[in-house]
Parts: structure tokens; C-alpha cells; sequence
């Protein structure tokens, strides 16, 4: 069920609107591996995430950087998204006769999550399947996680959106009268 409802919202959302309520946000991310989570919004609809993290399960750090695409659901604060990169671990002990050490894991990551921002504080919960292409403890690394961040730069015409209104108004009044075009609702301000 939680497959086909993603599917409907990846394939009949409006693309073309924006995504993100914010430029950067920082904070820690929860869940099978811990550690800390930067977002950087690149584009209109799309961002750039740096995990670094650490494993409950596996003796290994690791890093990965991701793309991702942002859909809106109900506004530009509450939002699904998906994407994918590389990632490199390092393993963090030595191995035994009964459990050799295994080679730095290096590999794909794919992520799929849904994200709500609310202030300065933004929550997201995701899936991150990763596949090694050369070393780890597995070749699929099955992940999920909750991150927990701070925005650091909210997007400049969130600040005070009702100025922005304001000057797109009279930008468009002055360009109006400047053209001749339409009818002057305020005609007693020619007199």
C-alpha cells in the first residue's frame, strides 16, 4: 500500500513548484546508523546531502553524499523526495583468526524520504538502501533513519512575504501605467 501511494506521488505531482523552505539545515540523524546530516539546496527543486555516520550494527564509519529531488504535497514545508550518490566507509577495528577484517566498504546509495519543516526546524524520515560495490561486511546495507536539523539560511524571499507581494504589485501598477495597458481601478489619483 505505502508503495503504491509513493508511486502516485512521484508520478501525478506538480513538479514545476518549489520544493524547499529553506537554503541550508544541519543537525543529527537518527535511526539504524547515527551521525550528522548537512543540506544544501542547489536549485529550484533540488539539494545536496552529506551524511557522516557511524554504525550500531558494523564496526565502520561512513560517508555519503547524495543528490536529491524534492517533491511538494501540501506546500513547499511538508515535501517528498528521492535520490542517490556515492558513499565510502572505513572499518574501525582489526580482525580476529574467527572474524577476519573486511575491506572499506565504497558503493551506491539510493534514498527516499519525506520531510517536514516547521520554523527553523526540520524533520525528515528516509530510506537508504546502499550497495557496495567494493568491500563492507555486507554487499546491501539496508538503512532508515530520522534527521533532525536546523536551518541554518531559510530561503531570502521567505523572510517576509508579504514585502515580496507588496513590490510585485507595484511593479506591476507602475509597468501598467507606463504601457497604457488596463483599466486604472484608482482613476481618481489622475485627477
Amino acid at each position: 500500500m505505502m508503495q503504491r501511494t509513493t508511486l502516485f506521488l512521484f508520478l501525478f505531482m506538480p513538479v514545476f513548484l518549489p520544493a524547499q523552505s529553506y537554503n541550508t539545515a544541519l543537525g543529527m540523524r537518527l535511526g539504524t546508523d547515527f551521525g550528522v546530516t548537512v543540506k544544501q539546496r542547489v536549485a529550484k527543486t533540488t539539494s545536496l546531502e552529506a551524511i557522516i555516520q557511524s554504525s550500531l550494527q558494523r564496526e565502520e564509519a561512513q560517508i555519503t553524499l547524495l543528490g536529491e529531488q524534492h517533491f511538494p504535497l501540501i506546500s513547499r514545508r511538508f515535501n517528498v523526495y528521492a535520490g542517490g550518490g556515492l558513499h565510502k566507509g572505513w572499518v574501525t577495528r582489526e580482525g580476529t583468526e574467527d572474524d577476519p577484517a573486511y575491506k572499506d566498504p565504497f558503493g551506491l546509495s539510493l534514498i527516499a524520504g519525506i520531510e517536514f519543516s516547521l520554523g527553523r526546524l526540520n524533520v525528515s524520515y528516509d530510506y537508504k538502501p546502499a550497495v557496495n560495490l567494493v568491500g563492507g561486511k555486507h554487499n546491501i546495507y539496508s538503512q532508515t533513519g530520522v534527521s533532525l536539523r536546523y536551518v541554518v539560511a531559510k530561503r531570502p524571499w521567505l523572510s517576509d512575504p508579504k514585502a515580496k507581494r507588496k513590490r510585485q504589485r507595484e511593479r506591476e501598477r507602475r509597468r501598467r501605467k507606463k504601457d497604457g495597458d488596463g483599466f486604472n481601478w484608482k482613476f481618481w489619483e489622475n485627477w
